[in-house]
């Protein structure tokens, strides 16, 4: 979803550089600032994440954080800081830095307020996929080794894509991704727009002889945004932003989607934010930003908690030592929960 106008909250970031002095000096110490509060909808929220937890905060002071992707190997969390096309870096005990400028636009003009990447995904065979919005591609680019980005979508049948804006990725390499136009000067009026819709792809691996081929899951979602695969990769979760649901698509084993049904509708649901980033657990269960804050799903759909940091949340992902640490992307705020479960595995 765009970035949301400032709310009171936004006073402390303006005062960024205390923020981040706090939060460094903090990390010497592992004892970290606290926010928001945990709220248990069923009782099988406890095997979740206690309702005591904290709430804590990594690092503050961004202008909207986006896409968290835990780096296992190096023991790192990466994110989007959209507004100023980088991509951050926390790791423990250290102060968040700049990890990648420019991340998601490399032009000389002026391209809007929100003109870096979005969605970051961490591949097994170590190269960081990343959504971006000014450059209007999905790209991949090696972590480890020499070599810059390469595009790996940026046009539909001809056209180019709006700005790419999150990704997942089945174990047999297929990529799937959501386009709406949050990421273009003036968004869904822009004169920039090529495309008349907001799609859902499919994008399978690349031959020797070339990209992969991209595909339609659906056009008829208005604001496509967070996407995520269950554990046995047999359903792909999508959120829209614009009328604050879930959708869920039947993956069949060659990774082609079948008709979307309706997960969970929050439309009615108080609180800032909507339906944006999720990430689905070992036992299939989905954690969703959305109205209020990060939701907690059991695989029907059925509301088991949610994790309320105060802010818009926008997107979450589990990494640390173990798996079991969610971070949690709400505007200024980069943020942390221990948890009870693990990320599915890939």
């Amino acid at each position: 979803m765009p970035r949301p106008a400032p709310s009171p909250f936004a006073v402390l970031a303006a005062l960024s550089t205390l923020c981040f002095s706090a939060v460094a000096a903090a990390q010497d110490t592992d004892v970290f600032p606290t926010l928001g509060r945990i709220v248990a909808l069923d009782d099988a929220f406890a095997e979740c994440v206690d309702s005591d937890a904290p709430i804590e905060v990594l690092g503050s002071g961004f202008t909207w954080c986006e896409g968290p992707a835990w780096d296992a190997e190096k023991n790192r969390l990466l994110f989007s800081e959209i507004p100023s096309n980088t991509v951050r870096v926390w790791e423990p005990r250290k102060a968040v830095r700049v990890f990648l400028d420019p991340a998601g636009y490399t032009g000389l003009a002026d391209y809007g307020n929100e003109p870096g990447s979005n969605g970051l995904v961490v591949t097994a065979d170590r190269r960081l996929l990343s959504c971006e919005h000014g450059d209007r591609r999905v790209s991949a680019m090696p972590l480890d080794e020499q070599g810059g980005k390469i595009t790996l979508a940026d046009r539909f049948e001809g056209q180019r894509l709006n700005s790419p804006n999150d990704l997942c990725v089945h174990s047999n390499g297929t990529i799937y991704f959501t386009d709406p136009p949050y990421g273009l000067p003036g968004g869904f009026e822009s004169p920039l727009r090529e495309l008349d819709f907001c799609g859902v792809y499919r994008l399978t691996p690349p031959t020797k002889s070339g990209r992969g081929t991209l595909s339609l899951v659906t056009k008829e979602m208005p604001r496509p945004n967070g996407i995520a695969l269950s554990p046995d990769e047999k359903t792909l979760y999508v959120a829209d932003s614009g009328a604050k649901h879930w959708m869920k698509f039947p993956v069949a084993a060659d990774g082609s989607t079948g008709e979307g049904t309706m997960f969970f509708d929050a439309s009615k649901e108080p609180g800032k934010g909507s339906a944006d980033g999720l990430k689905v657990d070992a036992e299939g269960r989905v954690w969703a930003t959305g109205p209020g804050g990060v939701w907690v799903f059991d695989p029907s759909g059925k509301p088991l908690g949610r994790i309320e940091t105060g802010e818009h949340c926008s997107n979450v992902a589990f990494g640390g030592p173990d798996g079991r640490d969610l971070f949690i992307t709400s505007d200024m705020y980069l943020c942390r929960v221990k948890t009870k479960t693990k990320p599915a595995a890939k």
